[in-house]
């Protein structure tokens, strides 16, 4: 009878603290987090030693915007003498994850570079260290641990590290430092050839020294890596035609540009771009048909823009009128978004200032932005 009472008084209390933990992983599993932490703290209360139950409910506090009450648990966890191995490496972890939500980097950096010395790095504790760097905006360290990451998809990560050396260079570059901008667009290029930012610094940094040819040799190279980016360096392109005198160049770079943007742009709005080269007298039979052929905004406003401009002496105060209102429409919009998180703006980002990603951020209505801003264009 001892036995049994003994034998009961043992497994009890296991079976208990099983069922109850089964019980607030249901709840968290279900989005019920008031009843999974009303659940874990009585697991608390009744075993003080089950780490599992501590850490669950500290990641619990944290999700809930209770960042000190997940930082005392998972520290209580650390300064336990009997906490060993992965548990002691878990709680780690989870603590400087609350320190990052607290806004204490520094603590969190520590934390997370001790996870990652003298043992095999995990990619979860780099990643959280790449938040940091980004946000302190510690560009080299941040290049040191994007190379260190072994499971990310490679692809990725080779167009953070191009990112990150874009960032160096722009300040190397505000700096004077023109050879170690060069030197770190070249590492750019090399980890991601398609880096639309890369041959637009590269063009930048020509330009500035007088080299005109090689900056448009860079600024062109943006056709091919993604056509969508051509409105921010056409302005740029034909100033250094024109620093060269070679304006047949200038015309043949508009044509190739028409030429690239006519399979990825509505049809009106594409003959609203070539209405802007084409002959005066050519332009009303080319708005009409435009009219025809299902008109957009911004395309109307690239018509009525050339017309005005180039001799039409008819109806001269409404087609002014119209031009203005409708440019005041399509200045009105976003110019970007981002394809993550859908955040919209009028500023280019190279990282969503929403969604933290990098190169989702892109022009939506790219051709018409350039050109409405290039005078003389029409």
């Amino acid at each position: 009878m001892i036995a049994r009472r003994h034998g009961r008084s043992e497994t009890e209390p296991s079976h208990r603290l099983a069922s109850d933990y089964l019980e607030g992983m249901n709840y968290l599993i279900n989005e019920q987090q008031d009843k999974a932490i009303e659940v874990f703290i009585r697991l608390a209360e009744v075993d003080n030693d089950t780490v599992d139950t501590h850490m669950a409910l500290g990641t619990l506090f944290r999700r809930r915007g209770e960042v000190e009450r997940a930082i005392r648990i998972h520290q209580n966890l650390i300064a336990r003498p009997t906490l060993r191995g992965q548990y002691r490496d878990r709680a780690l972890f989870e603590l400087a994850q609350d320190y990052l939500k607290a806004g204490l980097l520094d603590r969190a950096e520590a934390l997370l570079l001790e996870l990652t010395e003298g043992r095999p790095k995990s990619d979860d504790a780099l990643r959280l260290l790449l938040q940091i760097y980004e946000q302190e905006r510690d560009w080299t360290q941040a290049v040191e641990i994007a190379r260190s990451l072994k499971d990310a998809d490679r692809e990725q990560t080779q167009q953070l590290i191009a990112q990150y050396c874009c960032e160096l260079a722009e300040s190397a570059i505000s700096a004077g430092e023109v050879q170690r901008a060069e030197r770190l667009l070249r590492q750019a290029l090399s980890a991601d050839r398609h880096c639309v930012r890369v041959s637009m610094l590269r063009g930048r940094v020509a330009a500035d020294r007088g080299d005109f040819r090689q900056a448009i040799r860079h600024y062109k190279a943006v056709l091919d890596q993604d056509v969508r980016f051509s409105g921010e360096i056409v302005e740029t392109v034909r100033q250094c035609y024109g620093r060269l005198g070679d304006f047949r160049g200038e015309t043949r770079f508009i044509q190739e540009l028409a030429d690239k943007i006519r399979p990825i742009k509505p049809a009106g709005a594409v003959s609203s771009f070539d209405a802007r080269f084409a002959d005066p007298s050519e332009l009303k039979s080319d708005f009409a048909r435009f009219v025809a052929n299902k008109p957009d905004v911004e395309g109307l406003a690239g018509f009525v823009d050339s017309w005005r401009k180039r001799g039409v002496d008819d109806d001269e105060e409404l087609v002014r009128l119209v031009h203005e209102g409708l440019i005041g429409i399509v200045e009105q919009r976003d110019h970007f978004k981002c394809q993550n998180c859908g955040f919209s703006g009028r500023t280019l980002h190279w990282q969503c200032p929403s969604c933290k990603q990098w190169n989702t951020v892109i022009p939506t209505q790219a051709y018409l932005q350039g050109y409405s801003r290039v005078p003389g264009l029409s």
